[in-house]
């Protein structure tokens, strides 16, 4: 029989559980009976599949070309080398690709949705592949279910469950059983995994998990989606192959003059056409971008903000608005009760005194009208709720024989519609909510140990005590109660209140936030602030952290409703808070930003906010506080709730772009010098400069290492000063073109120098000293590349020494060891005082762009 069809009573014994869940030796033995609570994953790619797929690449196809050249014409030794550099290269490939593998899962594991369970009679938050059959699950507006089960409670309970059914409204749930069969969309009994829970709370009984569930049913029957480029990825591709063209150009240029006019053979000058070819592309490029923005993202984890998406973090650096809520975000998200109101009179927390009737009501209310969970070990729900648990706790333990042993019966939940809620006992009703709106219901009012009839006197006194409240930026909640019979509640039950008190909480401003938005300031982004408070209180708050300024606008969100699109636009500069604004005005103020060309940042953590962060260049979810839905549309979550965070990430997503940058400028820098090399000395009819075996070591050790290391850099906070880059800049402007054709040209002098140098004495002198120089300069140019400031200025970079260190001592071992002269065509006659010439004229081509970079530094000044 179905479990739809069954009592609770019966779908508890059939799953060997209780309303009190699950203990724990119980759950290690169903996770090992039913395993984890997660979707099948399409089989990862064997690590020897995604090593033979790194030959696939046309730049490998052009290496073994090479090699097939070398074998012909009989050089044995440099085809042994080709293939070894092809199949070091195809490791190191396969490495990085199952380092980001590895990666993307610690992620994945980072960002694992959690439920609130019962176990052991105690409720605990767990993630959500954690859930097994037979786990209690409390529900309420906002959460994700995880794994199908039975409904036990629900009071007002909603759920859109239109993934699994097509339809587009919430389905009411009911607790009661169900006959005869029922089609998946009248299981009105029933929680399904992907449903959105958008109304009431409740509680259900997991019943199927992982693959065994609905969704998990159509899950298997969907094909993985390919793992898409970056922007940044793609671009780089374009010019990569841009490049190669015009590579290939240059060496059939070059193959032609060794050919025709040089009278070279034909083999000979292709090998070094085809090598040419290879070490002037920077093939390491794509591999150096996936490791930067891999690591990135690691670092960004340390900082709590963890990146769903690559391409986030290139898209960081381009943020020029935030627009960020205030709760939880701005302010700490821990609410303390910092006054209260009753009797007519405002008077300290401390000063309550159960006592006195109207306090004594007012402590009720705070413990029985309230959903969150207030222990020692854990504090889960609302802050509003655990700052009202935190005030009878403290009540408490200052007067140990205060007891309150009302007990709770029904409730109707708090909704967005009537801003209340209120619970039943055995002879009461207990209502909370917004104060104007609670004053509407109230005919009465509570002083002392006497109720009255409620006057307009004061109504005004409270309302006016109320907007005081407000304008100091604290939240306030009313409180109410009268005599009522026990019975399943409704609506209509929150009439005829007699009202008891306020209590007034402040969510204080984040020690960092103010200098958070100082530093968005600094960096030519404009920080908003946008919440459904009042707009007293949302300024109140703006101006202390800096986002509201003399000049700036409040908005609130019926006044956005009435503008059209044009008066919007006009007046939006101006606006730095928008207060009481509904999800939907989310999405036409991102819109609108957007239509200015700007890239939005948004944050939220709503259920309703996902359009909004779907919307925005960059969706920011809240790690603590924010629902899975919301954290599912997002492309970055804060897993502490921190605007300070963000504007760290902006800070790596700028350092990120600025790495890649250098990393780019200096294997282009070098690689353009090395063709320098070649054409000068093809169209000289002078000896070749490098052999194949030389330009594949070039690009095995000068290429990656410092490249890589230059991509690790570690940044500064200075780059905040910069204004935000437009998204379509390219990344190889003007300026950048004319810092690779000069520093190229300045290492091609000294390359030409030692080359003559060498050519004194044999061609294949010069080709070993030619050779190191260019090895070693481009070690030495790796320092140079880290920044556009001079050396004396950066900081120590460990991996940049580090670099240099492996490359230079593996060229010194070439040049060096007898041994390693016939595998790498060093000349026999290379002698100390040689090599000293070569460090010379390498060392000389650093200190030379070094002292470019300090003039154009004193220009600037």
């Amino acid at each position: 029989m179905p479990i739809y069809n069954q009592t609770q009573k019966e779908v508890l014994e059939q799953l060997s559980t209780s309303m009190e869940g699950l203990s724990n030796e119980k759950v290690k033995k169903r996770q090992e009976q039913y395993g984890l609570n997660q979707m099948n994953q399409s089989k990862p790619k064997s690590p020897v599949l995604i090593f033979l797929e790194q030959y696939k690449d046309l730049l490998v196809i052009v290496l073994i070309c090479a090699a097939l050249i070398s074998a012909f014409s009989g050089e044995y030794v440099s085809t042994a080398v080709i293939l070894v550099v092809i199949t070091i290269n195809a490791i190191l490939g396969t490495i990085q690709t199952l380092k980001a593998r590895k990666s993307l899962e610690s992620l994945q594991k980072l960002s694992t949705p959690h439920v609130k369970v019962l176990r052991n009679g105690q409720m605990e938050e767990i993630s959500s592949d954690q859930l097994t059959i037979g786990d209690i699950v409390c529900v309420e507006a906002g959460d994700v279910i995880e794994g199908d089960g039975r409904i036990l409670e629900a009071a007002n309970l909603q759920i859109n469950e239109s993934a699994l059914t097509g339809e587009s409204l919430p389905q009411e749930k009911t607790t009661e059983a169900l006959s005869g069969e029922q089609p998946l969309a009248d299981q009105t009994n029933m929680a399904f995994s992907s449903g959105l829970v958008t109304n009431g709370t409740g509680k259900y009984v997991v019943s199927s998990i992982g693959m065994d569930t609905q969704i998990g049913h159509i899950a298997s029957m969907i094909e993985n989606a390919q793992e898409r480029k970056t922007p940044l990825q793609k671009s780089l591709d374009e010019f990569s192959v841009k490049l190669t063209i015009s590579i290939c150009v240059i060496c059939a240029i070059i193959l032609a003059i060794n050919v025709f006019l040089a009278h070279e053979n034909v083999l000979d000058a292709l090998l070094i056409a085809v090598a040419l070819a290879v070490a002037a592309i920077p093939e390491a490029l794509g591999s150096i971008v996936t490791i930067v923005l891999s690591i990135s993202t690691q670092k960004m984890v340390k900082e709590n903000a963890i990146i769903k998406q690559l391409n986030a973090v290139e898209s960081l650096g381009c943020v020029s608005i935030i627009c960020s809520d205030k709760t939880g975000t701005l302010t700490q998200n821990k609410m303390k009760v910092m006054d209260v109101f009753a009797n007519q009179e405002a008077f300290p927390p401390e000063a309550l005194d159960a006592s006195d009737h109207c306090h004594d009501v007012l402590l009720k209310e705070c413990l029985l009208c309230n959903n969150a969970i207030y222990r020692e070990d854990a504090q889960i729900g609302d802050p509003t709720e655990i700052a009202l648990l935190e005030l009878f706790d403290n009540y408490g333990k200052k007067d140990g024989d205060y007891v309150v042993e009302t007990e709770r019966m029904d409730e109707i939940p708090f909704d967005s519609t009537r801003k209340m809620m209120s619970i039943n006992s055995k002879s009461h009703l207990y209502t909370k909510g917004a104060v104007d709106e609670l004053l509407k219901r109230c005919t009465q009012i509570l002083i002392h140990d006497q109720k009255r009839p409620i006057t307009n006197e004061d109504k005004e006194v409270i309302l006016s005590k109320n907007e005081y409240y407000a304008k100091k930026g604290l939240r306030v909640l009313g409180f109410a109660y009268k005599n009522m019979e026990p019975k399943p509640l409704d609506f209509a039950d929150e009439s005829d209140l007699c009202f008891v008190g306020m209590v007034a909480q402040m969510d204080p401003p984040r020690q960092e936030s103010k200098d958070a938005v100082e530093k968005c300031r600094i960096a030519g982004i404009k920080p908003i602030m946008i919440t459904g408070d009042h707009a007293i209180t949302a300024q109140s708050i703006a101006t202390e952290i800096g986002i509201f300024n003399e000049g700036d606008v409040v908005l609130e969100g019926s006044q956005l409703e009435k503008m059209s699109e044009d008066e919007l636009d006009a007046l939006l500069p101006k606006v730095s808070v928008y207060a009481r604004v509904a999800p939907e005005h989310k999405i036409r103020i991102v819109k609108a930003w957007q239509k200015r060309n700007e890239i939005v940042a948004m944050t939220g953590d709503g259920v309703n906010d996902a359009p909004a962060l779907k919307q925005s260049d960059i969706g920011v979810a809240m790690g603590i506080t924010g629902t899975e839905v919301s954290k599912d549309a997002a492309s970055m979550i804060l897993m502490d709730d921190n605007f300070s965070t963000i504007v760290k990430a902006v800070i790596t997503g700028r350092n990120v772009y600025t790495n890649i940058k250098n990393a780019i400028t200096y294997l282009l820098s070098g690689n353009f010098s090395a063709i320098l090399a070649v054409v000068y000395t093809s169209v000289l009819f002078l000896p070749t400069p490098f052999t194949a075996v030389h330009l594949l070591f070039i690009n095995l050790i000068t290429d990656s290492l410092p490249a890589i290391a230059i991509g690790m850099e570690k940044g500064s906070d200075d780059i905040l000063k910069q204004k935000p880059r437009k998204s379509d800049d390219s990344i190889l402007n003007s300026k950048t073109l004319i810092q690779i054709g000069t520093e190229g040209l300045i290492i091609f002098v000294f390359v030409i120098t030692a080359y003559y140098l060498g050519n004194e004495v044999s061609p294949a002198l010069a080709s070993t000293m030619a050779f190191a120089t260019l090895c070693l300069s481009r070690l030495f140019h790796g320092f140079s590349s880290r920044s556009a400031l001079p050396l004396y200025k950066l900081s120590i970079n460990v991996y940049s020494c580090l670099a240099f260190a492996v490359g230079a001592g593996l060229l010194m071992l070439i040049l060096l060891v007898p041994g390693l002269h016939g595998l790498f065509t060093v000349a026999q006659d290379l002698t100390l005082q040689h090599i000293g010439l070569i460090v010379l004229c390498a060392f000389a081509s650093f200190i030379c762009i070094q002292l470019l970079r300090v003039i154009k530094t004193t220009i600037k000044k």
